[in-house]
């Protein structure tokens, strides 16, 4: 029977390996034969961009950390290389399963298939165009050497087809993100603390921002958030602070009587704020996903994105990095006249089943 490694490393992978484990966990109390091991890369190694995921999504410990966070790009790559080589040296597999694009699921495909290991891409076939973007690059490479494509939309088959990967290797299966979305929706809770505690629905905005193009250059920061406090109507606005963000804030000091920032949120919590929402104002393409099917109103602070579904069937919308084209955008959000979530095919809370059931016939 078929061993696999299921390889999580940074916080957007937690929400998309937790259902793919429930569905075969479940599998092995039929057939105990069946085994996975979980490998946490160690790229995300702070408590609150890790640690309380486990918990909170219920996913078992893992069976090995690999430590291979910091440093930069190239260093962390490769320092995840030589672990995770080690790692599949030691304990063999027929399968290595990577969610996402972040650097762990470059590195780790990157070393199964030297050692000639299969490799399976949860979200693979989604393209931004952009090359500036580290997570571009880190989806073509992992997918030009993947063996089985897990997409979630009609759009990503048809960039790998048109790449010429043979339509055998491709499962539209959905959205593993929205399976966890959907399963823990009833377990989601309000942050504890003074700057929630009179938040009333729909009567706030919830704030992300982490990429380059938004938060490393302090005078375009400091516009897109004057542009928001501007536009917001003095609404609360709650800011949970990625670590690259919080240097620039700190360096160009700003502040304001409803711009409330605190630390990065458990998953339970963080959902709960967007749930509740009058909007969402991000940069995180995962949080665009999330936003669309609880129908909350999203602006995307970017020029591109690698969801298009979520703009003609979800409820984002793409604004692009510049601070004098939001106006228009937080008018009709607060004059709510913003359009609703439509339905994503297959985004039906089932995707892990669809993929654990696809592994199993592939390598039972």
């Amino acid at each position: 029977m078929p061993t696999f490694t299921i390889v999580a490393g940074a916080r957007p992978n937690f929400m998309k390996i937790a259902p793919i484990i429930h569905q075969l966990q479940k599998q092995k109390e039929k057939n105990p034969a069946i085994n996975f091991r979980l490998i946490h890369t160690g790229q995300h190694y702070d408590k609150k961009m890790s640690g309380d995921f486990f918990d909170q999504l219920n996913i078992p410990e893992p069976d090995a950390n690999l430590g291979g966070g910091g440093g930069t790009q190239a260093e962390q790559t490769a320092a995840i290389m030589v672990a995770f080589e080690k790692e599949l040296m030691e304990n063999p597999s027929d399968l290595v399963l990577v969610v996402g694009d972040v650097t762990s699921t470059l590195a780790c495909s990157i070393a199964a298939k030297k050692l000639c290991v299969d490799v399976a891409h949860v979200e693979g076939g989604i393209r931004s165009g952009d090359l500036t973007m580290p997570e571009e690059i880190n989806r073509m490479v992992t997918d030009s050497i993947t063996d089985h494509f897990f997409t979630t939309s009609e759009i990503a088959n048809q960039n790998l087809r048109k790449s010429g990967f043979p339509e055998e290797k491709i499962h539209f299966v959905g959205n593993t993100m929205i399976d966890t979305l959907l399963a823990q929706m009833p377990r989601f809770e309000k942050p504890e603390g003074e700057i929630f505690s009179d938040l009333q629905a729909g009567e706030y905005f919830v704030m992300t921002m982490h990429r380059p193009a938004n938060v490393d250059q302090e005078q375009k920061l400091k516009a897109m958030i004057d542009a928001i406090l501007e536009g917001t109507a003095g609404l609360p606005i709650i800011f949970p602070v990625h670590p690259r963000t919080a240097k620039n804030l700190q360096a160009i000091g700003i502040a304001a009587p409803n711009l409330f920032m605190c630390e990065p949120l458990g998953y339970l919590q963080f959902n709960y704020l967007v749930k509740n929402a009058k909007g969402v104002i991000t940069d995180s393409g995962g949080i665009t996903e999330e936003a669309s099917v609880m129908n909350v109103p999203c602006i995307t602070l970017r020029d591109n994105t690698e969801r298009p579904e979520t703009i003609t069937l979800g409820t984002n919308e793409l604004v692009g990095t510049d601070p004098s084209k939001l106006k228009p955008y937080l008018e009709k959000i607060m004059a709510g006249q913003w359009k609703k979530y439509q339905g994503i095919p297959l985004w039906d809370g089932k995707t892990a089943e669809r993929i654990v059931d696809i592994l199993i016939k592939e390598y039972a």
